[in-house]
């Protein structure tokens, strides 16, 4: 979705819409690819993300109305990212 670029499946994350902490709609990781529901794949880099936030890819890949919240994925890839 950010940068465009192919890859096999098992190097992407998918997301999906979902809820965050608050109950308002957001794009939420899914590592595992089990959630029901449309998804969406990216490269799990912070490069890949930012590409996607600056485009408005989300709603138009998850086919969803209205905004949505991208922290829950940011919060997941911070958290998956080398302390340095």
């Amino acid at each position: 979705m950010g940068c465009r670029q192919r890859a096999a499946k098992r190097e992407l994350m998918r997301v999906t819409a979902g809820s965050d902490a608050h109950g308002q709609p957001a794009v939420v990781p899914d590592p595992d690819a089990t959630a029901p529901g449309r998804g969406a794949h990216l490269h799990p880099t912070a490069e890949c993300y930012d590409l996607a936030v600056r485009r408005r890819t989300f709603a138009r890949a998850l086919r969803h109305e209205g905004p949505l919240s991208a922290a829950p994925v940011e919060e997941f890839l911070a958290s998956r990212a080398d302390p340095q």
